[in-house]
């Protein structure tokens, strides 16, 4: 059977794309960004860049599929993201049908019994969008789920490490049955593989009901801490948007409709799915330790990637989430003298621009024990993985292409300096810089935040310095 897992760059794709393969299926992967799933290294899989978006790109990635696993959403698009989600499924939904699929999967969200939030609205709105075409549709009900890069898992995990004593807001005592990844992709895969279940919407969620304060202390339990929860009924769902904001990494796009959604219980009546898909359930317990395991257990991917263990140092009490920023600057220089100029960072090169602050910064490092700038580089112009560059560690490194930096100076949580090089002509060229900190607690979001005025300046300036050197290179060799 032919798969197509739309939305394969998500934390449930990501896992659900392994799963399928076990079982026999043929995997077709779609995602907005081709180069996230390349960084995936999955074998044996069709990768495909397309958006539901843009109607245009649908056709190409539904081309021969049987079964459609759909897992896309806009949570963390902003206050558009209904309307965003209504259209997105719209084109799904057509191109589905048009593509003569057998059956789409969809993933939606557990609903209260009433007054549902906007982001859980949404989750049941695109489910009817995807429901008014021709093309059957399975859809399944989640709430929590336990793993690695769900949010929140992610929310709890942030709590439970860094805040001994928790302010917490009342949603904590609203119940729910939450779920470990393992036992959610194993009911899709038994239902993509049971042609009955078309048509049909299933509830699904683990053996325990509990409240999400007691998931906090639990998972403490589970890590070796002890925390102490004090509910605050004053502190109303926007109110603890901003509060998670202040003490996790969890995005404020995300952190608000999450907990937007946590108003209210969430009990699923899973009397169906159990008939349909008898499995045996993890406990909350044993769905943490299969987390924490599984992060610990994946592969070291390619380049810099949401979340991977790499990246935070190994240390699973470093955020899972990160902040940071992003620029790309163009340039009338060839890819070629482009790439000379990343390879050459850092060491007597320096770093393009500010190189007073940089030194600066690396005296601050020594006096806390760190390396500073006095390690320097193996060589001027050529980088291997396991390099030191100054303070840094090469990581990853896609010769002519990429270059993926990790920080080992003194830091409340982990920073990662990645440069990409993309042709966009003979003698044009795309340099890409991403600066990303995953923060190990409220320290290292103070931190981070303290300096976002020095850090903009710093990563917008120091590529277009290196923009205007690489064209200098072209100029005086020809």
């Amino acid at each position: 059977m032919k798969a197509l897992v739309f939305g394969a760059s998500g934390y449930i794709g990501t896992n659900l794309v392994p799963k399928l393969l076990e079982q026999g299926f043929s995997v077709t992967a779609a995602a907005r960004h081709l180069d996230v799933l390349e960084a995936r290294n999955w074998k044996d899989v069709d990768l495909v860049a397309a958006d539901a978006l843009d109607a245009s790109s649908l056709p190409h990635a539904l081309e021969g599929i049987d079964v459609a696993f759909y897992l896309v959403h806009s949570m963390g698009s902003g206050a558009d993201f209904a309307r965003l989600d209504r259209t997105a499924a719209t084109n799904f939904r057509d191109a589905a049908a048009a593509a003569g699929i057998q059956r789409i999967i969809y993933l939606g969200g557990l609903q209260p019994s009433a007054d549902a939030s906007e982001h859980l609205r949404s989750r049941f709105e695109t489910g009817e969008v995807l429901r008014a075409g021709p093309v059957p549709v399975t859809e399944v009900r989640a709430g929590i789920v336990v793993g690695a890069g769900s949010a929140g898992f992610e929310v709890i995990r942030d709590l439970a490490n860094h805040l001994p004593i928790m302010v917490t807001p009342r949603w904590v005592s609203s119940r729910t049955r939450p779920i470990a990844l393992e036992d959610l992709l194993a009911y899709l895969v038994v239902l993509a593989q049971k042609p009955e279940t078309a048509g049909k919407t299933y509830d699904v969620g683990g053996p325990e009901t509990m409240s999400y304060g007691y998931m906090l202390t639990a998972f403490a339990k589970v890590v070796g801490k002890r925390r102490l929860i004090i509910p605050v009924p004053v502190l109303t769902p926007r109110l603890s948007s901003y509060w998670l904001g202040l003490v996790t990494a969890v995005p404020a796009s995300v952190a608000r409709p999450l907990i937007d959604g946590l108003r209210h219980d969430l009990i699923p009546d899973d009397r169906d799915i159990r008939e349909a898909a008898p499995i045996p359930l993890h406990t909350y317990r044993e769905a943490v330790l299969a987390a924490l395991d599984q992060e610990r257990n994946l592969s070291v991917p390619a380049r810099w990637t949401e979340g991977a263990l790499l990246f935070r140092g190994y240390n699973p009490e470093v955020s899972y989430y990160s902040t940071g920023e992003r620029t790309e600057v163009d340039t009338q220089a060839s890819a070629a003298n482009l790439w000379k100029v990343v390879s050459s960072i850092g060491g007597d090169s320096g770093y393009y621009f500010g190189n007073p602050l940089w030194r600066i910064r690396g005296l601050l490092d020594r006096l806390v024990g760190g390396p500073g700038m006095r390690r320097g580089r193996r060589h001027p112009a050529d980088l291997r993985v396991g390099d030191t560059v100054d303070f840094w560690r090469v990581v990853s490194v896609d010769a002519g292409r990429r270059l993926t930096l990790l920080a080992e100076m003194r830091l409340p949580g982990k920073a990662i300096l990645e440069f990409e090089v993309v042709p966009v002509g003979d003698r044009a060229s795309r340099l890409v810089t991403t600066a990303r900190f995953h923060p190990a607690g409220v320290i290292g979001l103070l931190y981070w935040h303290s300096l976002t005025l020095a850090h903009k300046q710093i990563f917008r300036r120091m590529p277009e310095a290196m923009a205007r050197r690489a064209k200098w290179l072209d100029t005086v060799r020809g």
